[in-house]
């Protein structure tokens, strides 16, 4: 993560380390500081890094620090897991109710849920107002049970990661980062393992980071093109012949020579139908619209070229159309524009050994980069780039380009570069202007981070009508702001490759818009009598018969399950055996500890869960031995076909890719159903009312009382505004002055920053101290982060200490235990440090060719994790496993050949495991679970506050 490890280095070897005493200031060493104390390795293991434990302490200041993540992680996925069963939230304490009466803090089984519930759920703003028992209890925690449950299907029945699943994933991530960083140890000698040499990587990719928009050395996905050049073609109707733009697209891979090839508008959006049609269901970017506009630039012809050269360059301005057998890039640039194509300056004679300029208009070149960014879009997606609709498009019919058509690209080609070099120049001046802020954003930042500065932030917005009024911190962080939107504008509608098409996209939006109408319908209008209106009609229950909010829903719902039924008695239909339906059928509809037994078989005997359920016999009916006999002939047939890819095999193979698609469709059809009996229940109706009322009705209030109908019309200036100065920043040529064009983008912002800070400030002078509660309520959160819970630390040394007392562990074999996760996190680093620099090496090797990654905005690091609380090495830790554990790929869509999926998802799993290849593998820990209950205890009490 970029600009990560930029303070606090601790190395895992023999670079920095930090130490952290109580009420001491750090202590940093350095290896090359020959002063360095040097200390006795303890007992036998260089795993403490040469650090003994403090007096008094059985554990170094690491093995705190890696035995309580270790323990918290337990514990964070236990509660996570818990989360799902129905009585989780009675087990969870106030204000939840419980069949065991009330559950106090210090009993509760999911105390780090309870906590962050407590102290940072409840009391949100909006939610502080919920009642306990109306809401709480009766409508959220009797729906959430409800919900429970129902079973919803999980990853592993469906054979893909379902997004409950990455949620959960996910959120243990978080929860775990939350507690790691926030509950320190008590004995305050903490230790973490960095790399400082990340810092280096990081900042070298920094350096040569671009951006993407690169005409050469830009490979996604083993394909690197460039829509190069634009030409005409030739293609006679009836009687005469009509002229077609053709966008000449260079493709290159690893291994071939590079090859052209011409394709016209229409043959993109060809493409696009069939990458619909090749992947249904996969969500595609749009195709830009066709734009036959021309853009105009000024070049500067070398000097040194001879007369010839310039006979040449002046022999190309031919205002007709001239026809021929191939096509003619001076036919369409004369077409489009005439006598304007390639008119060199003639203000004065031409000296040889002078430069000269040359005004080109180069036809359709907002279109051509549009369609470039399209392509590039596509192809980071694996499974486009590896389709054969895109296999086709970029390698059927090549062609061979003449000298005019080369001289075409050449010219767009430095183009481009003279683009990037404007946007390079473009970002070095903003980062330069915010750069002079530094000492401002310093002190803005320190008055951030302190207690209650967010706080004192909006009460000076509150009590300052105008940012004039405001501190001089304040306006300096004012200043910046404008630099950044400036820089954000800049980037979305020039920068990109894409930047013409979103710029017209967001000028016709903007023309169709009735700001005159929408600020009177905003101004007189009562939007809460309206949503209420609106809920009343589709929640009331007329008589006790179902809402039309419930109608709408199931009906969506009943569809879905009627079109699961309709693949159900097809596949009924091919397997041909009522048996094996109806086990299949019985197992989907079986109650969960059925399941589960079931589930646990298949892993036991490392079946598939298919087979397990054939032949188990908790399942009705049964199978006859002739039936057992087929379904085991069938699975291994589908797994030699998976594997083997034999057509032979195939055959036999289909009646068990058919019981797996069919129980796949059970299992779904069994979702829709349960999701539908959830919605028909009164109180989901009851919750959502509440839920309206709890978050919609006051910011309502605010938004009227603060007659936010006025800042309509400031948008809608601001945007025409916009609009002019983008449209004059395209007029520009590209030679233009860097420092006018990043002016006139901050004095774009400086125009209307007054009206915006009177919305933010009208708001917030009406919000009945809505904004006074959020802030206190993200302080809390800030302040858990930074100085832990109110309730102490956790003694780690205690905790391991009185185990070895009682004889729950074996110390030795506890501090191995502890040392091998030391070791295991410093290679798991030590590997993701490995693939850092692989990909800033890659990411170099296309700077080097032109192409780069895109750079943070100006500005971006003034503020740093451990401002907040966050530690640098945990949130590091954080993005190592979701590096190590994230999947490029999408989930398979289904596929009507059950036997491709699942070679699909075979191969999906050994690219991943290939792309982790050598990744270390976390050591087991059976000492350390002995240590669950003690630590369990001590976390309650640390959060019973």
């Amino acid at each position: 993560m970029t600009g990560l490890y930029q303070t606090q280095e601790v190395e895992a070897s023999d670079g920095i380390v930090e130490t952290q005493g109580s009420g001491k200031l750090p202590q940093r060493y350095h290896s090359r500081d020959m002063s360095l104390p040097t200390r006795p390795k303890p007992y036998g293991s260089d795993l403490s890094n040469g650090l003994l434990p403090q007096p008094g302490h059985a554990l170094t200041g690491k093995q705190e620090h890696y035995l309580k993540r270790e323990l918290l992680s337990q514990q964070v996925e236990f509660e996570i897991t818990e989360l799902a069963s129905p009585t989780a939230l009675q087990r969870f304490g106030a204000p939840f109710r419980s069949d065991y009466g009330e559950v106090a803090p210090v009993d509760s089984d999911l105390p780090i849920l309870r906590f962050i519930f407590v102290h940072h759920v409840r009391n949100f703003p909006f939610l502080d107002q919920a009642r306990e028992k109306e809401f709480w209890q009766d409508k959220l925690q009797v729906f959430l049970e409800l919900f429970a449950q129902k079973h919803i299907s999980s990853s592993e029945d469906r054979l893909e990661e379902s997004k409950r699943r990455k949620l959960a994933i996910k959120a243990k991530k978080l929860v775990e980062l939350m507690m790691v960083s926030g509950i320190p140890t008590a004995s305050g000698y903490e230790e973490r393992i960095r790399f400082s040499e990340l810092e280096v990587v990081d900042r070298g990719a920094q350096d040569n980071g671009l951006l993407v928009n690169a005409p050469e050395g830009h490979s996604i996905n083993g394909w690197d093109v460039n829509v190069a050049g634009v030409r005409t073609t030739s293609v006679k109707r009836n009687f005469r012949y009509h002229q077609h733009a053709e966008f000449i697209i260079r493709v290159r891979q690893a291994g071939k020579p590079d090859h052209y090839i011409g394709r016209r508008y229409g043959e993109f959006a060809n493409l696009h139908k069939r990458l619909r049609t090749e992947l249904p269901g996969k969500v595609l970017a749009p195709l830009p619209r066709k734009n036959k506009s021309a853009t105009s630039h000024t070049f500067f012809s070398g000097g040194d070229d001879d007369d010839a050269s310039s006979v040449s360059s002046g022999s190309t301005q031919n205002t007709g159309f001239a026809h021929d057998d191939g096509s003619s890039l001076r036919s369409l640039v004369g077409g489009h524009r005439r006598g304007a194509s390639l008119q060199p300056d003639r203000a004065s004679p031409r000296v040889s050994g002078e430069y000269r300029k040359e005004h080109v208009t180069l036809y359709r070149e907002d279109q051509r980069v549009s369609l470039r960014a399209f392509l590039r879009t596509f192809l980071q997606n694996s499974q486009i780039a590896e389709s054969k609709a895109m296999h086709d498009f970029l390698t059927r019919n090549p062609i061979k380009v003449n000298e005019e058509e080369m001289e075409d690209i050449e010219r767009r080609k430095l183009m481009d570069e003279k683009r990037i070099e404007e946007q390079r120049r473009f970002y070095e001046i903003a980062r330069q202007r915010a750069k002079d802020l530094d000492v401002y954003m310093e002190r803005f930042r320190r008055d951030i981070v302190e207690k209650n500065g967010l706080t004192k932030l909006f009460q000076e917005i509150k009590d300052k009508e105008r940012i004039a009024d405001l501190s001089t911190e304040y306006q300096k962080f004012a200043e910046w702001l404008r630099i950044e939107v400036a820089a954000t504008i800049y980037h979305l509608f020039l920068a990109e490759d894409n930047s013409p098409e979103l710029f017209a996209q967001a000028k016709r939006i903007h023309s169709m818009l009735p700001y005159g109408t929408l600020k009177q319908v905003i101004r007189f209008a009562n939007p809460a009598a309206v949503m209420n209106g609106v809920l009343d009609l589709f929640l009331a229950q007329p008589f006790g018969t179902r809402s039309l909010a419930q109608r709408v829903f199931g009906m969506a719902l009943n569809d879905g399950i009627k079109a699961f039924q309709k693949s159900i008695d097809a596949l009924v239909a091919k397997i041909d055996d009522d048996v094996f339906c109806e086990k299949l059928k019985s197992f989907t509809y079986a109650d969960e500890p059925t399941k589960n037994k079931i589930r646990a078989e298949a892993v036991a005997d490392g079946v598939d869960l298919v087979v397990a359920i054939l032949k188990s016999e908790d399942i009705k009916p049964e199978l006859t031995p002739e039936q057992v006999g087929i379904a085991f002939n069938a699975y291994v047939a589908w797994n030699n076909a998976v594997e083997n890819v034999d057509d032979a095999m195939k055959s036999g193979a289909q009646l068990y890719a058919y019981l797996k698609q069919l129980l796949k469709m059970y299992t779904r059809q069994r979702d829709k159903a349960m999701m539908l009996s959830v919605i028909e229940e009164p109180v989901t109706l009851y919750l959502f009312r509440d839920l309206f009322k709890i978050f919609y009705e006051p910011l309502v209030r605010v938004y009227k009382s603060a007659n936010v109908y006025n800042s309509v019309t400031d948008f809608a200036a601001f945007m025409d505004d916009m609009f002019r100065v983008l449209d004059l920043a395209q007029r520009q040529d590209v030679s233009a002055d860097p420092n006018q064009t990043v002016q006139s983008f901050i004095d774009l912002c400086a125009r209307h920053q007054d009206n915006f800070y009177k919305f933010v400030h009208e708001v917030h002078i009406h919000d009945n101290g809505l904004f006074t509660q959020l802030m206190g309520w993200l302080e809390g959160i800030l302040e858990f982060l930074r100085h832990g819970p109110r309730g102490g630390k956790l003694d780690m040394n205690a905790l391991f200490q009185g185990a070895v007392d009682m004889g729950q562990i074996d110390k030795e074999a506890a501090i191995m235990e502890i040392d091998s996760l030391i070791k295991w996190q410093e290679e798991r680093k030590k590997w993701h440090q490995g693939k850092t620099r692989q990909k800033m090496a890659a990411a170099n090797s296309s700077a080097s060719g032109g192409a780069a990654v895109s750079t943070p905005p100006p500005g971006s690091s003034t503020f740093r994790s451990s401002d907040f609380g966050i530690n640098e090495a945990d949130l590091a830790d954080l993005d190592d496993e979701d590096e190590s554990g994230s999947d490029s790929r999408e989930d398979s869509e289904e596929d009507a050949n059950p036997i491709a999926a699942e070679q699909k998802r075979r191969a999906k799993k050994q690219d991943h495991l290939r792309r982790n290849a050598g990744e270390p593998v976390k050591p087991e820990v059976k000492q350390l679970k002995n240590l669950r209950e003690g630590f369990l205890s001590m976390l309650r009490m640390v959060l019973a506050d």
